[in-house]
């Protein structure tokens, strides 16, 4: 199987870092949308969207007005799924299945650029679109996005196990190396994608932590990323007791799993080989 690794939109919030240790010389921090695009025996397997084409055409309406201002999200059709396919020689319309960690407006906002693709998610994620418990996942979830009909393939959070986690291990119609792996609290249905590269496992992590420092043996993370992490939150003690068992992972079987988050440039830039964000 190959692995490409796109940055399906990039964005730049208030706030950032000295520039070569300069008084008073900020830059804005950079955040990414890490998706990956998988090349396997059955076809184009997308992990993650991004925020898609719409969000470059319409920035406010596709994304909101409120989450392009706070987010500083970048309007760059060279940052689309579909623009980076077509430079990598493939149709887009030749991406049969997209695998989801969950359905945030920059996870799936690039679903409407490919309408026949199966959709594969985890069923609690989309019974939080379809039936939301309250106000906060009515407000976080952007109905335009799924308007055109997703083909949605849906799926228990129970299966067998892996590296301490459950996974579910048959996705319809794709291989066996592509599994789901529950990692509810960003979201209530909100899940890791494990892919066997053939040379070790990677594992999107999607929103389950912001910062790498939180997994390390001990966490550390910047105040105000902390805090916006719990504000996103939907449920919090499977947030946390997520984060320690990724913890375990890395420590335990780092060797074997690389793990990523899905907004981290640090790490897109070091899994990519690439830095134009």
């Amino acid at each position: 199987m190959r692995v490409h690794h796109l940055n399906c939109g990039t964005m730049r919030p208030p706030g950032g870092r000295l520039i070569d240790g300069e008084p008073g010389l900020f830059r804005r921090a950079t955040m990414v949308c890490h998706c990956l695009l998988l090349e396997t025996g059955t076809g184009l397997v997308l992990v993650e969207t991004g925020t898609g084409t719409p969000a470059v055409e319409n920035p406010a309406g596709w994304l909101g007005s409120a989450f392009v201002r706070l987010t500083g999200a970048v309007a760059d059709p060279e940052l689309t799924a579909v623009h980076q396919l077509r430079e990598l020689g493939f149709d887009p319309a030749d991406v049969r299945d997209i695998v989801l960690t969950h359905l945030d407006l920059d996870h799936a906002g690039g679903l409407v650029d490919f309408p026949h693709a199966r959709v594969h998610v985890y069923a609690e994620e989309l019974r939080a679109l379809q039936a939301p418990h309250d106000r906060q996942e009515r407000n976080r979830y952007r109905r335009v996005q799924f308007a055109h009909g997703p083909l949605w393939k849906s799926y228990s959070d129970s299966g067998d196990p892996w590296f301490g986690f459950d996974a579910v291990r048959e996705l319809e119609g794709l291989p066996p190396e592509i599994l789901l792996i529950p990692l509810a609290g960003h979201t209530r249905g909100h899940a890791g994608v494990a892919v066997d590269t053939g040379n070790g496992w990677l594992l999107n992590a999607g929103d389950s932590y912001f910062f790498p420092g939180e997994l390390e043996p001990e966490p550390n993370c910047p105040p105000a990323l902390a805090l916006f992490e719990g504000f996103m939150q939907t449920v919090k003690g499977p947030r946390l007791d997520n984060q320690h068992r990724l913890r375990q992972l890395v420590k335990e079987h780092g060797d074997e799993v690389t793990v990523f988050s899905a907004h981290n440039s640090v790490e897109f830039e070091r899994l990519s080989g690439r830095s134009r964000v």
